[in-house]
């Protein structure tokens, strides 16, 4: 799998990334340390070099588990992309939410990016992921509280140690993103791209390409929905979010449904699984650098990794774009 150049950093990463939120345990109904490990080797081995995590990601869990898999391979093997923000450890800055590590106590999280928070949460995050730079520090969400050119300075002061090598956001606006550019190079921006779920290109897309900005684009399999095998009447795991989520609610769970099985002929053509297809056709999108995907066991692993091991016919591409447009998704 050859490697891209993410924005205008000298960060190279492979096409498809592994997203680790699955593999902290939390939100998706449970996790299996061996199976992640599994899952990250079998990635590794057919390319998958890049890994995207964060610390609210199980409370620490999702990271432990990919400091392991670095321990393993060699630091110099992979890429580590992480983010900041979300903390338990104190009550400073804005609540969102209750959360645990696998089997773990319940904790209060909040969200907060001041400048001692921040320095201590990078050296935490660098002690469970087992190295001393991360490639790629992303701030998860806006803050309401500080301002984002007060916490991008803070990132330049680790950019400038060492500890960072290239500054990111996620899920921020062209506005935001704008005002951190006047502090620092933000190399990429990781928001949520699907087939489904294409709000982006109105807005942060264009700039983007503009301002040469890399796109992570997570979900693009839509929380595993476009895959095909979540069906009316799917039965989740206690704990797992997703039925609370407008795609996974009727009407929008049957119409989806109905699209990808009109998609199903193109996967047919070329041998390939629906999943394949979208995450294909995603990766060609304008913008978009690399996608982020989950796995929870090698043989999902290696589902992704081929998908990029074939190429879409324009007419396939048409195809899709044609039926795609008749899609309405309620909220």
């Amino acid at each position: 799998m050859e490697k891209v150049q993410l924005g205008n950093s000298d960060l190279l990463i492979s096409p498809i990334a592994f997203g680790a939120w699955a593999i902290g345990g939390t939100a998706w109904g449970g996790t299996d340390d061996d199976d992640a490990l599994k899952a990250m080797r079998a990635s590794y081995d057919l390319g998958i070099t890049t890994i995207d995590t964060a610390p609210v990601y199980g409370l620490g869990h999702s990271e432990k588990v990919v400091g392991e898999f670095v321990k393993e391979v060699g630091r110099d093997k992979v890429e580590i992309l992480t983010k900041y923000g979300f903390n338990w450890r104190t009550t400073k800055g804005e609540f969102m939410f209750d959360s645990s590590a696998p089997n773990g106590p319940n904790e209060k999280v909040y969200f907060y990016t001041g400048k001692d928070e921040l320095i201590q949460e990078l050296e935490n995050s660098l002690r469970l992921l087992k190295t001393d730079y991360v490639d790629l520090y992303q701030i998860h969400r806006p803050d309401a509280n500080i301002p984002i050119e007060e916490t991008m300075e803070t990132i330049d002061l680790l950019m400038q140690q060492g500890k960072i090598r290239a500054a990111g956001v996620s899920n921020h606006s062209v506005d935001l993103m704008k005002r951190a550019e006047k502090i620092v190079d933000l190399a990429s921006t990781q928001s949520p791209y699907s087939m489904v779920y294409r709000k982006i290109e109105k807005d942060i897309v264009p700039h983007c390409l503009i301002k040469d900005i890399g796109i992570l684009a997570y979900s693009p399999l839509q929380r595993g929905l476009l895959t095909g095998k979540i069906t009316p009447g799917y039965q989740f795991r206690e704990g797992d979010h997703r039925p609370t989520t407008r795609w996974f609610k009727e009407p929008n769970l049957t119409r989806i449904n109905a699209l990808l099985q009109k998609i199903q002929p193109v996967a047919e053509s070329h041998n390939k699984t629906l999943g394949q297809v979208v995450l294909n056709w995603t990766l060609q999108r304008p913008g978009i650098t690399a996608l982020l995907v989950g796995a929870r066991d090698a043989q999902q692993a290696a589902e992704n990794a081929a998908s990029l091991d074939f190429e879409l016919f324009e007419e396939d591409i048409r195809f899709i774009d044609t039926e795609m447009e008749k899609l309405v998704i309620e909220n």
